[in-house]
């Protein structure tokens, strides 16, 4: 994937987390004292226990789903793995990846399992 594409996901995805995290901040007091002492540029890397243990006491499930998947594409983007699906290793669409920054299977590989899970 092109470089600009990549750095466009990973900007949107820190923003998606900050977003959760905000929201999450502006609704438990604890919470909010250890967003409010991060450095911007942490809110990609928040991964000390302490904050963790607290993330997930304060998050419903659904924002778990979403932090992990999140977390998971960043550290894609990392690897230089962004965009591949995890299935079958063929490049995940650029419109799939635009609507949904952190999908990890292609088209085909989603259906997939979707057609498994019913």
């Amino acid at each position: 994937m092109e470089k600009e594409f990549v750095d466009a996901m990973r900007e949107s995805l820190v923003a998606q987390k900050r977003l959760i995290l905000e929201t999450l901040a502006s609704t438990n007091a604890d919470f909010r004292a250890i967003v409010e002492e991060m450095d911007p540029k942490d809110f990609a890397d928040v991964a000390s226990d302490d904050i963790d243990r607290k993330m997930i006491e304060a998050l419903g499930s659904q924002d778990i789903k979403r932090i992990k998947a999140i977390d998971a594409a960043l550290s894609r983007i990392m690897q230089g793995r962004y965009g591949l699906c995890v299935k079958c290793n063929k490049r995940i669409p650029t419109e799939r990846i635009t609507a949904l920054p952190y999908a990890v299977l292609c088209i085909d590989c989603q259906k997939g399992e979707e057609r498994r899970n019913r």
